[in-house]
């Protein structure tokens, strides 16, 4: 038996890096990260990003994760983010901060970069997933029949009122808010993107249409949007997610991307796909 065990594959695995450490990444400025729809991370962790935070944190970035209010309308978002920033930014050196926005997140910061004069604080914008033309889920959701909905709705708010009680919530107006039809027709025609900031994009992709798995809790929503948009995270299309500079497509869903229902085999990716992006801010200089 002991002949037959192949001791060097078998010690290889106890080789020692010279520099074992996290790789140092040097940011101008910190970075702000700005969560998405919904309140089910919030149940399990501080906030929503706050794993990815804490992984930037390793890297040498000082990032914040903070929370707002997870079912509201993009403008009243909007307003939350603007306060946190300025109190932020007062106390920063260099008055500025790099703002990466997940999923609904990078529509509340495009509407407070165009409406809320907030731009001098910012030094950049990277969505990840972001709807920037809406996402067929929405509207699924809004199709439900209108006693499920309005159920659904009632504890929805009722648990939003509860974790974050500085704003009302509202899960209904906010998710009609994430439909094609409003965020195409309504919201880009009147938020453009500011002057002097550059806006960068990642998106994902899982299951149908890829090799990448994804949960089979997920899988019926990851096939609607498929069958309407292409290509998804399970919430958020690659066509679109994307806006601006657009940097790459990963293959992480829409959870995963928050370090939820993460398999260990894939942890891999969630820290690579966060390292490259704060790697990218590195290279442009922010």
């Amino acid at each position: 038996m002991i002949e037959r065990l192949n001791t060097n594959t078998w010690l290889k695995r106890f080789e020692l890096n010279e520099f074992p450490e996290p790789e140092i990444v040097d940011l101008k400025y910190p970075v702000l990260l700005c969560h998405g729809y919904g309140a089910i991370a919030s149940l399990v962790k501080p906030s929503p990003l706050y794993d990815v935070a804490l992984l930037l944190r390793s890297h040498n970035v000082l990032t914040f994760a903070p929370n707002i209010v997870p079912y509201a309308k993009i403008e009243t978002r909007a307003k939350s983010w603007v306060k946190l920033i300025k109190e932020l930014t007062d106390d920063l050196p260099g008055g500025k901060v790099n703002i990466v926005a997940h999923s609904m997140g990078g529509l509340d910061m495009r509407y407070a970069l165009s409406k809320l004069d907030i731009a001098r604080n910012v030094s950049s914008l990277t969505t990840v997933s972001t709807p920037h033309h809406g996402t067929s889920l929405a509207e699924l959701t809004l199709k439900t029949p209108e006693a499920i909905r309005d159920k659904l709705a009632d504890f929805l708010d009722w648990m939003g009122d509860r974790i974050y009680p500085h704003t009302k919530s509202d899960s209904v107006a906010s998710a009609a808010q994430l439909t094609r039809q409003y965020v195409t027709e309504t919201f880009n025609p009147t938020i453009p993107n500011v002057d002097d900031i550059p806006y960068y994009s990642y998106t994902s992709a899982v299951g149908k249409g890829t090799n990448e798995p994804i949960r089979v809790i997920a899988r019926y929503q990851n096939k609607h949007i498929y069958e309407n948009e292409g290509p998804n995270d399970g919430m958020v299309s690659v066509e679109s997610a994307t806006w601006g500079e657009h940097i790459s497509t990963y293959n992480l869903s829409h959870l995963e991307q928050m370090n939820m229902r993460i398999k260990d085999d894939r942890q891999h990716l969630f820290q690579q796909f966060w390292l490259d992006v704060i790697k990218m801010l590195e290279e442009k200089g922010h």
